[in-house]
């Protein structure tokens, strides 16, 4: 999180400087500032940019906790809460027990990140969009079999940063798993084979629209590429089975 000054925004006489402090951390997660399953910087960090006493900021941590905004984290610290946990894992069990419900999620994600991708080719910053561009880079790099479902993960997470809406990466979040366990098995075989180099086009696409801040190009990407991937669904549950090794006692 960058370190911001909040010392112009002084708490009046009659609001506790605790709840102030609170409020000041709210409204960095609704700007997504402070994205779902950030770790915060430490007491004494948040102490120095907000021109409080550690004290009050300890107070506001423990408030917002109790809220549900906030968690601890194991070994010390406190992150936003993901919306993650029963739904993810429901999410999860309903899509890996059919197949038409893997393919309904493909949809729903067509819709979802062309929005996104339409909003950061409006929204993004120069940053947010080097970025994109670094990942994609380090897609491209030979030798990385293993990696490249990581980066392709990364890839998705860097656009909806740079769609600049709070509410979308929260909606994101609720899925994130489950995307993951996806886009891992996109870069394995039988999946691919041999289309590697087809993927890193499609998602080179959907940077080069974003940088060209080229909204709807950048939305019709993402369905060309996801529309790919639902077909790629399609045709491996429509093939046979292979044939069963026998096996000796």
């Amino acid at each position: 999180m960058p370190a911001t000054d909040d010392s112009a925004h002084v708490p009046s006489s009659s609001q506790r400087i605790s709840e102030w402090v609170a409020q000041q951390l709210l409204d960095r997660i609704a700007r997504g500032e402070l994205v779902p399953g950030e770790r915060l910087p430490g007491e004494r960090q948040l102490a120095e940019q907000l021109h409080v006493s550690r004290v009050s900021v300890r107070a506001a941590l423990q408030k917002l906790k109790t809220q549900g905004f906030l968690t601890a984290v194991q070994g010390g610290g406190t992150r936003v809460v993901s919306s993650t946990g029963v739904m993810d894992g429901a999410l999860t069990t309903m899509v890996r027990s059919k197949h038409d419900n893997l393919c309904d999620l493909v949809e729903i994600r067509m819709a979802l990140e062309g929005w996104a991708a339409r909003r950061a080719a409006l929204h993004a910053t120069a940053e947010q969009i080097a970025n994109i561009g670094r990942i994609l880079n380090a897609m491209t790099q030979t030798g990385r079999d293993g990696g490249r479902g990581a980066d392709d993960m990364d890839f998705h997470l860097a656009v909806a940063q740079a769609s600049g809406s709070p509410v979308y990466l929260h909606l994101l979040s609720t899925i994130r798993d489950i995307l993951g366990n996806m886009v891992e098995m996109n870069h394995t075989e039988p999946y691919m084979e041999n289309h590697e180099a087809l993927m890193i086009d499609h998602h080179r696409a959907i940077h080069e629209a974003i940088a060209n801040r080229d909204p709807e190009a950048a939305a019709a990407a993402v369905t060309a590429h996801l529309g790919w991937v639902l077909a790629r669904y399609h045709a491996m549950s429509s093939a046979p089975l292979p044939a069963a090794t026998p096996t000796t006692e």
